[in-house]
This record gives structure tokens, sequence and C-alpha cells, in this order.
């Protein structure tokens, strides 16, 4: 009875003591002292890096969203008031539509119709090869902004490999230098910096490019729906300088007559 009376004391008092005792020393706790946040910021310089890339990354979905959009590149807005224009010869009254509008398509129009009104005796596959050009031009230009996602995506896992190569050396050389228990703290800070490293490279680089898969594929549909606006306004130009040149063709007969 007595052994269990002192086995009970003993078990009650001592965390008892070991709280209150003001020699004991303070071990932190790694459950509890230490959070996710701390163990990035101390995983070594490459995270500040890859906090950067990871950034970059979410302003340019959101920039992405807002921008490679159908509205931004072929509206139905303008595609009626084109049409509209278009049907009555107002090409001036066009013009000053497309300048006002930033789509693209009002772009291609702006460039086709400057080209037509400084050139009214250009040959039709003059205006054909121009709008042609602009639209690639502009199809380009799309596809150029969603690669940055692509680069990011391979760039950010190569710098997380930076770091896992930094903390495995860190690692190491914890392990061969001769600073007794010391030493395996540092071997586990080493590793736990290069496993750090690595999956934050990975968790950047795997959603910037499954969104850069997204944005192609929504461009691409922006693009086949440029051309089909393009193709359209082509095929009114066409028909009118078609009949404009069967206009001017009784008149040269009599001429001659």
């Amino acid at each position: 009875m007595k052994i269990f009376t002192s086995l009970v004391a003993t078990a009650i008092a001592s965390p008892l003591f070991a709280q209150t005792n003001p020699g004991a020393p303070d071990l932190p706790h790694p459950a509890t002292t230490t959070t996710v946040l701390d163990a990035i910021l101390k995983a070594g310089p490459v995270m500040y890096a890859l906090l950067a890339l990871s950034i970059f990354s979410v302003m340019l979905v959101v920039v992405y969203f807002m921008t490679i959009r159908k509205g931004a590149v072929v509206s139905s807005g303008f595609m009626a008031t084109a049409d509209a224009l278009l049907r009555k010869h107002d090409y001036l009254g066009l013009l000053a539509v497309s300048n006002r509008h930033g789509e693209a398509i009002a772009r291609v129009v702006q460039k086709v119709l400057d080209f037509t009104t400084k050139n009214p005796n250009a040959d039709f596959q003059q205006v054909r090869d121009l709008a042609e050009t602009e639209g690639t031009r502009v199809a380009s230009n799309l596809n150029n902004r969603v690669t940055y996602l692509a680069d990011i995506g391979m760039i950010a896992p190569l710098i997380g490999l930076l770091g896992t190569a930094i903390g495995i050396v860190r690692a190491f050389t914890a392990l061969s230098a001769d600073l007794g228990t010391a030493r395996y703290a540092l071997l586990s800070r080493g590793v736990s910096e290069a496993l750090i490293n690595t999956c934050a490279g990975l968790a950047i680089g795997i959603p910037a490019m499954i969104f850069y898969a997204f944005f192609r594929g929504r461009v691409q549909r922006l693009i086949s729906d440029l051309e089909g606006a393009v193709t359209h306004i082509l095929a009114l130009l066409s028909v009118q300088q078609g009949g404009r040149r069967s206009e001017r063709t009784p008149v040269l007969l009599e001429d001659d007559f």
C-alpha cells in the first residue's frame, strides 16, 4: 500500500514539478509551437523565390480570367453593329466604332478599314492578306500570354529542386560534423528544408500547368471565334467590292462605244 501511494504521488507531482520548476529547461514542443508558416519561412532562401512565383501565378490567373474571355475578343454587340454599317456602306462610321471598342475583332476591322479608306483602288486579295496578318498577330499574342503559366509550371519545380539539394547538403554537413547530439537536430532541419522545398515547387508548378491547359483551350476557342468573325467581315466586303465593280463595268462599256 505504501508503494502504491508513493507511485501515485510521483505520477501526480512530476508534471507539476516540470511546469513550475524554474530550473527546468524550457524545451519547445514542435507540435504546438511550430506552424506551417514557420516551417516554410525556415526552409531556406529558396522559399522566397517560390513565394514570389506563387503570388505572380495567382495574379496571372486572375488577370486571365478577366481578359481572356469571349467579350474581349469577339462581342455580339460589335458584330451586329459592324454588320449593319457594312450593309449601309458606312465605312467611316464603322471605323469610328472600331476605334472606340477594345475587342480583338475591332482592332482587325480597324486595320482593314484604315487600309481600304487610304487605298480605295487596292485589290481585295491585299485586304484579305492584311486581315489574315492582323488576325494571326492577335492570335499569337493570346497564345504567348498564356505561356507564362507554362513557364512557371516548369520553373517552380526546378527551383524547389534547388532548395532540396541545398537542404540535403546541409543535412549531410551536419551529419558529418562532430557536434554531439546537436547534429541530429541539424540533420532533421536539413531534411525538413529539402522536403518543404520539394513540396512547395510541386504545389506551385502543378496548378500552374493545370490553369495553362485550361486557358490554352479557351484561347483556341476564342481564336476560332475570331477567325469566323473576320471571315464574315471579309465576305461582306467582298460582296460589296464585287457590286461596285459590276456597277462600274457598264459605264466603261458605254465610254468605249
